[in-house]
Order: C-alpha cells, then sequence, then structure tokens
C-alpha cells in the first residue's frame, strides 16, 4: 500500500506545472494586423483567494478547470494545473462561481520564438487590452513590439481573478 502511494503522488505532480508569465497593457490595435488565432473565452471563479484561484473556462467550444497557486516575491511565476472538461460541466460550473464573469477574446501573436496571447475584455472591463507572454524563465529574453505598453505583471489589479472583483470600469 506504502508504495501505492508513492506512485500516486509522482503522478499527481506530474500534472502540476510552474507558470512563468508577464503581463503589458497595449498602446495600440496594431497588434491585430499579426493576429494568427482568436477565441472568445467565458470565465469565472469558484475560489478567487490569492493563495489559489480556482478557475472555470469555457474557450471557444472547450472547457477547463484549472488551479493557480500565489505568485512568487516577483510576481512571475506561480503554480498552475490545468485539465480540460466537459463543455456542460463548464457551463453548469460557471453558474456556481463568484459574482463577476469574464468575457473577453484573445487573440495569439506570434512574436520571435514566443507567442502573446492579447486579451480585448468586454462588460465591465471593456477598455482593458492586456499582453501576456509565457516565459521558459524569469530572465528569459524576448522581442517587444511597437505596440507593447507598460508592464502591469506586478499589479495585481490586472489578475482576472480580481477584476472579476474589481472591474476596470471601477478605475476611473
Amino acid at each position: 500500500m506504502h508504495r501505492c502511494h508513492k506512485l500516486l503522488v509522482i503522478k499527481q505532480i506530474q500534472f502540476i506545472m510552474i507558470e512563468i508569465e508577464r503581463k503589458f497593457l497595449i498602446t495600440s490595435d496594431a497588434f491585430k494586423k499579426e493576429v494568427f488565432s482568436q477565441s472568445r473565452i467565458k470565465q469565472g471563479y469558484l475560489s478567487s483567494v490569492p493563495e489559489r484561484t480556482v478557475r472555470v473556462r469555457i474557450k471557444g467550444d472547450k472547457g477547463y478547470l484549472t488551479i493557480k497557486g500565489a505568485s512568487n516575491e516577483t510576481g512571475v511565476s506561480r503554480f498552475e494545473w490545468e485539465k480540460e472538461i466537459d463543455l456542460s460541466e463548464a457551463e453548469k460550473l460557471l453558474l456556481l462561481c463568484e459574482k463577476g464573469v469574464i468575457d473577453k477574446t484573445r487573440f495569439e501573436v506570434k512574436m520571435g520564438r514566443h507567442t502573446y496571447e492579447v486579451d480585448e475584455f468586454y462588460g465591465e472591463n471593456k477598455g482593458l487590452v492586456i499582453a501576456e507572454i509565457e516565459l521558459q524563465s524569469e530572465g528569459e529574453a524576448f522581442d517587444k513590439p511597437n505596440w507593447l505598453g507598460k508592464e502591469v505583471t506586478n499589479d495585481n489589479r490586472y489578475y482576472n481573478s480580481n477584476l472579476s472583483k474589481n472591474p476596470f470600469i471601477n478605475w476611473r
């Protein structure tokens, strides 16, 4: 039994990864000329406490359940676990989420070896456009397009879980 327990733990660890991500505001819609893919996303939070967020997402015709841990001291890295779930399950789980479902279009833009995910928000977050880039290490170099503006990686207001509670429209 002890041996089986070890195997179970090892299998669980394989599904967890470190997400290294930086976020930037966008200065213009020039990125739209470089888009190679886009999809509509609706997402809500079953838990939005900083120590762990539990997100339900519908992206196109697929559902996902994601758990993210707290960010490290630089705000760039954190644990992330994601699993695709049945679309009907995701739709039902969205009904259980905290107030403030996020609605956005995600545009993907290839830049050098990386892909920027540019989110254009709707509803109470209309007017906000953020680019995210995932890296292999915190110090990894990456190309910065001319439409990339101020870095907001360390500003918690720009976390989607916080935008669901304190939307962009309230910031003005």
